[in-house]
């Protein structure tokens, strides 16, 4: 599913509304919720953007929080098996320990 597009010029992202709906709202409107949220996708589902493009986006701002949200979330798209497993190993021993025996 695409979470991060570009479209007449401008960046847009993928907003979870609180009735559960999702809508494209342009990059700069992005806050930390929203960023938890795509980084909650990036890591647990299928997470496909546009490919960053300087000359398709004319908004300054637009340009600038599309190519770094873009490096980011391609760069742990390209990690991401790397950082489950790095995840699951940091709480594999708390785990085990806390967790009851059948």
């Amino acid at each position: 599913m695409k979470y991060l597009k570009i479209e007449d010029n401008r960046g847009f992202f993928l907003r979870k509304e609180e009735d559960g709906s999702q809508t494209w709202i342009e990059i700069d409107q992005i806050c930390k919720e929203d960023l938890f949220y795509l980084l909650n996708k990036a890591i647990s589902e299928d997470f496909e953007m546009d490919e960053f493009n300087e000359d398709i986006l004319s908004n300054k701002a637009h340009l600038i929080i599309y190519k770094n949200l873009y490096e980011k979330f391609s760069d742990l798209l390209t990690n991401k098996t790397r950082f489950k497993d790095e995840s699951e190993s940091l709480y594999k021993v708390a785990i085990e320990k806390y967790s009851t025996p059948e």
